[in-house]
């Protein structure tokens, strides 16, 4: 096996600047290189690295995340989370052998588990947290419309066993929404993330946030909190804005995206999600549909639309993109071109 490559001494690249961070669309150290010269890179792996000068500028790049990362395993026969309406959980009870195939089938929008995600080279996660109503345990579990059948506790020690099997990576985790926790709870919860991550937590304030500097420290996670209590905590960060453009079509998310993009970017990270949105009416009256069929549809258009956008720090640049079926569709790979917009020619050399 090739023993992997790493950035070269007194190289930083800042995790700062926009609050960008810089994690791979592939492993680190597959194609995460800094070299001061193109000619000293084998010409095979040109398209892989990026230059930067690092007195004056920074790469900054555009990294992978997947929308609603854990669906993939969802339980058809959970309850519906507390957040659904009394109308929707009595017709729900009435008609549970159409309801749920439908739920199902418009909620699930990931197929690959979290591990083969990370293969994949995925590295921001959206992770929406709840608690089972009249569930007397204080297991936790991923929802969307229903619950997981994986605890929150369980993927996450997944998680933990990847990174320190691959003690180069780094990843985003987004905690969110968190429906039915108590102060208490999330007092537990919190203190299970740092028995689970330890020192691969990376804090908000830290000193030195570059991914030389992380590697040093043996730092891995980066991990959003959506609730108040992450002011008490310094391990954690604040939640991530998400641009949720709650629409079906690609014509409507990439007019909501174009629409943010033209009032400015956030100023730490934020997500430009690729995701479309079905509402109960059309999904009503298209029982034959499923949230994978609509994303087919309408990929060939998302996709056109990414291949225009641009990595860096300029106000419309984007930071992370989250998307749905990641193992399935295409923008992966664009992903990782739209990160080559970064090397550019100078006066024959490279900034």
């Amino acid at each position: 096996m090739q023993t992997p490559r790493t950035l070269r001494t007194g190289c930083q690249i800042s995790l700062k600047h926009y609050g960008t961070f810089h994690c791979t669309t592939l492993p680190f150290q597959t194609h995460f290189q800094i070299k001061t010269r193109l000619e000293t890179l084998p010409s095979e792996n040109r398209r892989w690295h990026y230059i930067a000068k690092y007195q004056s500028a920074h790469a900054v790049r555009i990294s992978k995340g997947s929308h609603d990362t854990m669906t993939y395993c969802l339980d058809i026969s959970s309850p519906l989370v507390q957040s659904e309406s009394d109308t929707f959980r009595l017709v729900d009870g009435l008609f549970y052998c159409l309801t749920r195939p439908a739920i199902y089938r418009w909620a699930t929008t990931q197929e690959r588990s979290i591990v083969e995600q990370m293969k994949a080279g995925i590295r921001y996660f959206d992770l929406r947290i709840a608690h089972k109503p009249s569930d007397t345990s204080d297991d936790l579990y991923f929802t969307h419309v229903i619950f997981t059948f994986s605890t929150v506790v369980e993927a996450l020690e997944d998680i933990a066993r990847w990174l320190d099997c691959h003690p180069k990576e780094v990843v985003i985790l987004a905690c969110r929404e968190f429906e039915g926790l108590s102060e208490k709870l999330h007092e537990k919860f919190i203190f299970s993330l740092k028995k689970i991550f330890g020192s691969k937590l990376c804090p908000q304030k830290s000193s030195d946030l570059t991914l030389q500097g992380l590697w040093a420290s043996g730092q891995q996670v980066i991990l959003s909190y959506e609730h108040q209590t992450v002011l008490r905590h310094p391990e954690l960060w604040p939640d991530i804005p998400y641009w949720w453009a709650n629409q079906r079509t690609a014509s409507g998310v990439i007019h909501y995206l174009d629409w943010q993009k033209e009032i400015g970017r956030p100023a730490g990270f934020f997500v430009s999600g690729l995701n479309l949105t079905a509402d109960r009416r059309y999904i009503t009256f298209h029982p034959c549909e499923s949230l994978r069929t609509l994303t087919q549809k309408n990929q060939e258009c998302l996709m056109d639309w990414l291949r225009d956008q641009h990595p860096g720090s300029r106000p419309d640049s984007l930071n992370i993109i989250a998307g749905d079926f990641v193992g399935s569709v295409h923008f992966c790979p664009l992903v990782i071109a739209l990160n080559e917009k970064l090397v550019q020619v100078k006066d024959g050399g490279y900034i």
